[in-house]
């Protein structure tokens, strides 16, 4: 079974909730009138740089395993996808409309402390294992990403709203092409603030912030609320796993 879809191969062969999730997906990267706060995404999406994955449901028991083969299988070759780059995962949630922002954000978590549990590499040794320090960010197959998450029960964030579970996966390697120059960057961090406040029905989390500031922590930025709060702690396990297994 195919794991990572171009966009165009995926709509002319997937058929379903597959499908309706592109369609969704491909509407809110090309809205003129209300554009997507993410200015490299949107060129992302009209590059033909972005990779897609499609799963079971969030709470099955195999899904893991699911999004562990994919990100493994784009891990190994999304630098050849382009410096824009993003792994696009869409979870089977079309049938859920009852569960809470708080509710996605646990099983987030539990998705991502099951991905590190089937890692096969090692952590990388320049990023540190705490999510508490200011240069973490969630690592697998020996690459460091920025794990993105979009919801449907998000309503007045809606740049983290969206009718089906999403993970949008970006390698440290694509945001540092992003950041190579950085009076560009710059104008363009200011012109996504600038649209993300009009995109929003609520201003910017708080938390979105620089990456490597020392007040900075890069998992509080993963599953953003809908609203300003925020959890005290990470709930990402890596260290306690490491642990249990050398005793």
């Amino acid at each position: 079974m195919k794991l990572l879809w171009k966009k165009d191969e995926a709509k002319q062969i997937l058929l379903g909730w597959k499908l309706d999730a592109l369609q969704h997906f491909e509407d809110k990267m090309t809205n003129r009138y209300e554009p997507f706060p993410c200015i490299p995404a949107t060129q992302a999406f009209s590059l033909g740089h972005l990779r897609y994955g499609f799963v079971g449901a969030l709470e099955s028991d195999i899904t893991p395993n699911q999004v562990t083969q994919i990100l493994k299988e784009y891990s190994e070759g999304f630098r050849q996808f382009g410096k824009f780059t993003t792994l696009i995962v869409f979870f089977k949630t079309e049938n859920i409309t009852n569960l809470t922002v708080e509710k996605y954000e646990q099983m987030y978590w539990r998705l991502l402390n099951e991905l590190t549990a089937n890692d096969e590499k090692a952590w990388p040794e320049h990023i540190p294992e705490d999510p508490h320090d200011a240069t973490w960010e969630f690592c697998f197959h020996g690459e460091p990403y920025f794990m993105y998450c979009a919801t449907p029960a998000h309503k007045q964030r809606n740049s983290r709203a969206f009718p089906y579970f999403i993970l949008a996966i970006t390698p440290r390697w694509t945001l540092q092409q992003f950041n190579a120059s950085a009076d560009y960057a710059e104008k363009v961090k200011g012109k996504i603030r600038q649209r993300l406040e009009n995109y929003d029905q609520i201003t910017p989390h708080p938390e979105l912030r620089k990456y490597g500031e020392h007040d900075n922590y890069e998992w509080k930025q993963y599953f953003l609320h809908d609203d300003d709060t925020v959890i005290s702690n990470c709930p990402f396990l890596r260290r306690q796993q490491v642990m249990r297994k050398q005793k």
